[in-house]
């Protein structure tokens, strides 16, 4: 009979006690709505830049059907913050190697945004194949100069997959006169394009009916643009130091078989992971090469890994 009196004595207590809590929080509520501050967190609504294009091309932003399609990326893309704070990071690492090689190429920087949606700025591989941060098929890398065999695929190569993304977008500019249908060919492939763009008798974009991962493609690049451009406007606080930054190499160039990698990079004072690391298109452990072809490897300067 005691134990029954302790419990609901207890349950009392902690009833009040959760009483008591729960007002305190609602008068906390209230006293940050009435200064406008809240110490919870809120999800709001986004709002969209009323300038919004992708390559200088604007986006017709009367449209509502348009603006339905620009607001989904926006949400998805700023509310998946994890996500969002991981491309920051690597983009100050890798924009610095992608935005000279586009202009020396005349394409828009926008276009390095492009490599975020594709990959994330990271060498993933597709269900389809394709390949590295520019998600290069094996046909096109080949037909476009890249060597891709057991031992080397320069799909990985971030120079050179980078150059060839540039001559891709280039042709296709020329075809189309457009930067955000070339986009969608990037995407999709330009006999996609060149197939709907033919039934639905248009010539942009914005009026093509297009299946839903290329529908929503230059959106998702222009959203993944203005948070990465105004994360502070987006609610992220990210420092400086917060961000990836890339290691310091030096050049070697190789002209011989290597019969294995490990011993090659025990040269430099590193293990065989690091040297992967900074040169990812290296595909196997040794470098048949009986061509005697000039490979040029990238060796990180000395002190920015622990001694080997």
């Amino acid at each position: 009979m005691l134990l029954g009196v302790v419990f609901v004595v207890s349950t009392l207590i902690f009833a009040v006690q959760d009483e008591n809590k729960t007002e305190e929080l609602k008068k906390t509520i209230k006293e940050d709505r009435s200064t406008g501050n809240s110490s919870s967190y809120r999800i709001t609504a986004i709002d969209i830049p009323a300038d919004l294009n992708f390559a200088d091309e604007v986006v017709p932003q009367k449209d509502p059907e348009i603006m339905e399609r620009v607001d989904r990326e926006f949400l998805v893309n700023t509310y998946w913050q994890s996500n969002a704070l991981l491309l920051m990071k690597r983009a100050n690492k890798y924009f610095p190697v992608i935005e000279p090689i586009l202009a020396k190429n005349g394409i828009p920087d926008d276009f390095k945004y492009l490599a975020v949606a594709e990959s994330a700025l990271t060498n993933v591989v597709s269900h389809a194949g394709a390949t590295g941060f520019w998600q290069i098929m094996k046909g096109t890398g080949k037909e476009y100069g890249l060597e891709i065999n057991a031992n080397v695929d320069e799909r990985y190569h971030l120079e050179k997959s980078t150059q060839v993304a540039c001559d891709y977008l280039n042709r296709w500019y020329k075809k189309y006169g457009s930067w955000t249908l070339t986009a969608a060919a990037y995407n999709a492939g330009p006999g996609a394009i060149n197939k709907f763009l033919g039934i639905q008798k248009v010539d942009n974009y914005y009026d093509l009916l297009l299946g839903q991962e290329t529908g929503r493609y230059v959106f998702r690049i222009m959203a993944i643009k203005e948070i990465l451009s105004n994360p502070d406007k987006y609610g992220f606080d990210i420092k400086k130091e917060d961000m990836y930054s890339a290691i310091p190499t030096f050049k070697v160039e190789v002209q011989e078989p290597v019969a294995n990698f490990a011993d090659f990079a025990s040269k430099y004072e590193i293990n065989y992971k690091i040297l992967k690391r900074h040169n990812p298109w290296l595909r196997e452990p040794h470098l048949n090469n009986a061509s005697r072809k000039k490979y040029v490897l990238e060796i990180p300067n000395k002190g920015y890994y622990k001694a080997m």
